[in-house]
């Protein structure tokens, strides 16, 4: 008998997935706020992914992480390196810095595809994450896209979006413990007003307000928000993770 938990998980990553794949078109054509906003709703949808899984009564199939980690691929591994390397806007700032951008495009869906494929072979089966995940590693780079690429709320500056997508690549990989938001987590109720920030703040922006406009003051206002609780995560999240967490085969 088919669990509904479980078939409504799949729904949720399938959705995910789609939405990765809308993110590229858009910056494809253009339209990298559009873009952001649907890589923000996918975080909403991973977060419903592992939610409705851990309803199920049937036990985790292999199927179900591997559907996840390609989902997860398109939509903060391949949609943000697009966000970084193909720029429409800004094209005179950028145009003496197009290799380095598309090389470290590269270099983050390398570090966003490692950490996954370590993850669906045995990093789920760890309480907390080893390295930054993936949808806060996006949550990042539309942070850094927000502030010095578009709408460039401080200014254009490439080298500010490749020092940060640098770092954010680097994060991804390290060792260092990350927790898993889930109830009872400290950094629950920040990560939830981060997620809320960043839907106020790139909405907005969709109707491509004037910088005097209240419109505008809200986005700029609200990725602030947003940068600040992104910054809370990759600084206090190791220190949210119990130490000596024990793992499944932990004895």
């Amino acid at each position: 008998m088919i669990d509904r938990w479980r078939l409504l998980a799949n729904l949720a990553t399938l959705g995910n997935g789609l939405l990765g794949v809308a993110a590229i078109l858009y910056v494809l054509a253009g339209n990298k706020t559009w873009a952001m906003l649907l890589i923000v709703l996918a975080i909403g949808l991973d977060g419903l992914d592992g939610i409705l899984s851990r309803r199920s009564h049937q036990p985790a199939r292999a199927f179900g992480r591997v559907a996840d980690s390609i989902a997860d691929a398109l939509t903060f591994g391949l949609a943000p390196a697009s966000l970084i390397a193909i720029h429409t806007t800004g094209t005179s700032a950028w145009a003496p810095w197009a290799g380095v951008s598309v090389a470290l495009a590269g270099a983050y869906v390398v570090a966003a595809f490692a950490r996954l494929t370590y993850f669906t072979i045995r990093g789920f089966e760890r309480p907390y994450f080893l390295g930054v995940p993936t949808p806060l590693s996006a949550l990042a780079i539309i942070v850094v896209i927000l502030f010095h690429d578009t709408p460039a709320f401080q200014t254009v500056a490439p080298v500010g979006v490749l020092v940060g997508t640098a770092i954010v690549a680097v994060m991804m990989v390290v060792p260092v413990p990350y927790p898993k938001i889930r109830r009872g987590n400290r950094l629950r109720v920040p990560m939830t007003i981060t997620a809320i920030a960043a839907g106020l703040a790139l909405i907005p922006l969709q109707f491509r307000p004037s910088t005097s406009g209240p419109l505008y003051l809200l986005a700029y206002a609200c990725a602030f928000v947003l940068l600040i609780g992104v910054a809370s995560y990759y600084l206090a999240g190791p220190f949210t993770v119990p130490r000596g967490a024990p793992t499944p085969h932990s004895p």
